[in-house]
């Protein structure tokens, strides 16, 4: 198998498919989840502060031996730990939590008001100290770029949101595109919700897939960073297995029908 990569407005190479490790209550099957994620071929792992193991994403590191170059790393920057000092007091942290030298990727996980500007000067000093290769932001919608890009000296290379057919914003993905911004979506499979939508049972059947991996699947078609979580091996398995299909445009066109404004997670809009 093998996952496409981008390649971020920095040069930096990314996968395009990984795993989430938001996994609250589950965090002793983290390490297992990550390592049966590695071993089915997955080099991208989404963690933050916030989630609570990045320990635990460490030591997956450690057991699978893969070359640190091959494994993209992601975490965050939680809402109470922004600032500018501040923010650097927990970049250390995580990096200590998580047995590293650099991350691949660190991210501003909400765009609290008061604090995400000094927050983003912030990641650009971890940026430039070359501690992070990569930096960006989460649950941003247009008015939050607008005034992080009047004020930014470097262009956040990635922006994650959520993402699914409903809860689709095709107009912040051609903002970011429009700026070189990889937009990256995290719960794609609407944690089960809309898993027995039977629009998308049907959909799926003409694929001979399931409804998780059509989601998968219409996401990575969009051109978005995909980062479907779970801590169980088959699904793990299941949700890399979509190389081998492809959503045609028609049916593409329908999914974008099914918007509906379901969310796991906060309206970034809240946080205006």
């Amino acid at each position: 198998m093998t996952i496409p990569q981008v390649t971020l407005n920095n040069g930096v190479v990314m996968p395009q498919l990984g795993l989430g490790v938001y996994a609250p209550r589950q965090n002793s099957d983290v390490q297992q989840a990550v390592e049966w994620a590695l071993e089915a071929g997955c080099r991208l792992i989404d963690t933050a502060a916030a989630y609570g193991n990045e320990r635990e994403v460490a030591a997956a590191l450690r057991a699978a031996r893969l070359p640190r170059k091959d494994v993209f790393i992601t975490t965050k920057v939680w809402n109470s730990d922004q600032g500018y000092e501040s923010t650097q007091r927990a970049f250390d942290r995580s990096l200590d939590r998580l047995g590293l030298d650099t991350v691949d990727l660190y991210l501003i996980h909400w765009p609290v008001k008061e604090h995400r500007l000094e927050t983003w000067r912030a990641l650009e000093t971890i940026y430039a100290d070359g501690r992070a290769r990569a930096i960006g932001v989460c649950n941003y919608y247009g008015p939050h770029l607008d005034e992080l890009l009047e004020q930014a000296q470097v262009t956040p290379a990635v922006n994650q949101i959520e993402w699914s057919p409903y809860c689709y914003k095709p107009e912040v993905l051609a903002y970011c595109q429009a700026r070189n911004i990889q937009l990256e979506g995290y719960a794609p499979l609407v944690r089960g919700l809309k898993k027995d939508d039977p629009r998308l049972v049907k959909l799926a059947g003409n694929y001979g897939k399931s409804t998780f991996q059509l989601l998968v699947r219409w996401s990575l078609q969009q051109g978005v960073v995909t980062i479907p979580k779970s801590v169980k091996r088959d699904r793990i398995r299941e949700n890399f297995d979509v190389f081998d299909f492809t959503i045609t445009d028609e049916d593409m066109a329908l999914m974008n029908t099914f918007y509906d404004n379901t969310r796991i997670a906060d309206d970034p809009m809240t946080y205006l």
